[in-house]
């Protein structure tokens, strides 16, 4: 039998699904293959289905576009929408909005899903877009999920777009910078969605319970109720209203109360993709917390990761970079610790390594900062770019061979240790290169003693003092 938390993650994914049927046109009221138009809004729909506005007056959220006199609105009450992509985390109402352009536009309005389409429908659509244009008729074309179509596939609405064919509106939890096509994006207005507060999904949910769309009054919740799942929810509307449909199946006569939630749902959502744009910020996040020695900071961020089921291996990796370019020969033994945490995490795996994890990203927080390693190796990195790749100097080669050591391989080599100082003044970059410094040390930690080692070193080698350091 389904338990109660896996009946509410089915009834969020059946509300997915039923927000993205194959291809739609709102004036036919039928797909592309000759199937009825799946209505949202009909009584057996999801509660986050039925519970979908028809018009800009019930829609909850996004005020900073959608408010009175903001340029979203005007656009859709004047129904002078253009090309745009709505762009958000899922459940804020990117596809609510596409509904209510559908409801006010007088052109013919055509629903796209990238997941159940492909490109061969999605040109079928345009070409028919295109006949009607020449009869003086415009086309809304709604793509859900663009950014599942690939590059090339992408490629193919821009002529279409450029033409005014169509209208093209897109909907992507995902960067668009990232996942759309340079071309189309310059063509399109992109619109940022924010995740709803608590207080908007008190106020859908609140709704959802007295509407006879909704519960209708069938069912009472507390205010702390309520509240549970709101943040369990996290932003998404569908995911609350989904939780309230589960929690209002299973409550019984008592009504929803918290504990009712609790068994039902469990702990909050949080949004966390591992191949998204997420991924990238909560690392970020991580990294710049360590930087600024925040360890609080990075052990929240380090957390999020680890919930949102990160692989623990590709933090582990990250420290290791961040022991290097951040924090360097400040402590040399910052590298040990980030290279001994992967071993943990490779060897223990998650739940245990976490605790290897947060020790050093604490002991990277705190350790003294120097990114003179880093700074050393990208201006060597630079040079080798810009510069003549000169041959290794005769001296610094082996003489592996006869022949090798008759054309003057290692003729002049001066071995360190066979001499009282441990070094000389063999110089050892190419010509061009000679007088360098790649690495400066910084004036923290371990490199307090290397810069002074490093400072008598150099000024021995040019004559400036009369013996090595020891």
């Amino acid at each position: 039998m389904m338990s109660v938390r896996h009946l509410v993650r089915f009834s969020t994914r059946l509300g997915n699904y039923n927000r993205n049927p194959a291809l739609t046109s709102d004036m036919a009221q039928t797909t592309l293959f000759g199937g009825p138009r799946t209505e949202s809004s009909s009584p057996g729909a999801p509660l986050a289905g039925r519970m979908r506005p028809d018009g800009l007056d019930g829609f909850v959220g996004q005020a900073k576009l959608l408010g009175d006199g903001r340029p979203l609105r005007m656009m859709i009450e004047r129904d002078e929408v253009p090309s745009i992509i709505f762009w958000g985390p899922p459940g804020v109402g990117k596809t609510t909005l596409a509904n209510i352009i559908a409801n006010r536009t007088s052109a013919e309005f055509v629903r796209f899903s990238a997941v159940t389409g492909g490109i061969r429908e999605a040109k079928a659509v345009m070409e028919e877009a295109e006949r009607r244009r020449k009869n003086g008729r415009r086309t809304v074309l709604f793509v859900d999920e663009i950014h599942r179509f690939n590059r090339a596939q992408q490629d193919a609405f821009l002529p279409y777009v450029e033409k005014g064919s169509i209208t093209l509106i897109g909907a992507t939890t995902e960067n668009p910078s990232f996942e759309v096509n340079p071309a189309l994006l310059s063509r399109c207005r992109i619109f940022v969605l924010d995740g709803l507060s608590d207080e908007d999904v008190l106020t859908l949910l609140r709704r959802a319970l007295s509407d006879p769309k909704g519960l209708d009054s069938r069912v009472y919740a507390d205010d702390c109720a309520l509240g549970a799942i709101a943040r369990y929810a996290n932003g998404d509307a569908r995911t609350a209203l989904n939780a309230l449909e589960v929690c209002a199946s299973v409550c019984g006569d008592a009504g929803i109360t918290e504990n009712v939630v609790v068994e039902a749902v469990g702990g909050r959502t949080l949004l966390y993709d591992r191949d998204g744009e997420e991924h990238y910020n909560l690392i970020s996040a991580l990294h710049k917390s360590m930087r600024n020695s925040d360890p609080d900071a990075a052990v929240y961020w380090l957390a999020r990761m680890l919930d949102g089921g990160e692989d623990p291996v590709y933090i582990a990796r990250r420290l290791i970079e961040f022991s290097g370019d951040d924090v360097g020969l400040a402590d040399p033994n910052a590298m040990l610790e980030a290279v001994a945490c992967l071993t943990a995490c490779r060897n223990l795996g998650m739940p245990e390594c976490r605790y290897a994890l947060a020790q050093t990203a604490i002991y990277l927080s705190l350790a003294p900062r120097s990114n003179s390693v880093g700074t050393a190796m990208e201006a060597a990195m630079k040079d080798v770019r810009e510069m003549p790749a000169e041959p290794v100097p005769m001296h610094l080669r082996n003489a592996e061979t006869k022949l090798m050591e008759g054309l003057g391989y290692g003729k002049g080599y001066q071995y360190p240790e066979g001499t009282p100082e441990k070094i000389t003044k063999m110089q050892c970059l190419p010509d061009s290169l000679r007088d360098r410094e790649y690495y400066r040390p910084g004036d923290r930690g371990s490199e307090v003693l290397y810069r002074r080692r490093l400072r008598e070193i150099r000024a021995w080698r040019a004559g400036e003092r009369d013996s090595p350091p020891g």
